[in-house]
């Protein structure tokens, strides 16, 4: 499977890499800003939803970053960053818009924690880094 390479300029192309990256385990210490570079990064393994899985194939997970740049502030709430064996699930990532092109980037993990991004504008990537490897499981959500 090809490895994705994804950038998201406006809340709709967020949408794609928030589908993408539903599902991602993320290490605290994997994530930070760098302030004086403006960007937020984190890296992950994220379930790839995109290959899907069938009978008892659970599917795949897959190293990747991703990376917002611009980035004017980060706030954390609900998540201990000193957690050096902390471990996250991510839910979704979702922009609000505020005096345009400005905004927020939210990313919610499980458990209620959320990162919060003020940014000049949206501009998000992500890249999957080459290693995949058989998931334990296939993610399930209760409806």
């Amino acid at each position: 499977m090809t490895d994705l390479k994804l950038l998201a300029l406006d809340s709709e192309d967020l949408d794609v890499i928030s589908a993408t990256t539903q599902d991602a385990i993320v290490r605290v210490p994997d994530m930070g800003f760098a302030r004086g570079d403006r960007r937020f990064a984190l890296l992950m393994n994220r379930y790839a939803w995109e290959q899907g899985a069938e009978g008892r194939n659970k599917g795949q997970r897959k190293r990747a970053a991703l990376h917002f740049e611009r980035v004017t502030a980060a706030k954390v709430a609900g998540i201990d960053t000193n957690a050096r064996d902390g471990v996250l699930e991510l839910l979704d990532i979702r922009f609000a818009p505020g005096d345009a092109p400005a905004g927020v980037v939210e990313l919610r993990f499980a458990g209620g924690g959320t990162i919060r991004l003020d940014v000049e504008c949206l501009e998000a990537r992500l890249q999957d880094l080459g290693a995949a490897w058989s998931a334990r499981a296939r993610p399930e959500h209760a409806v």
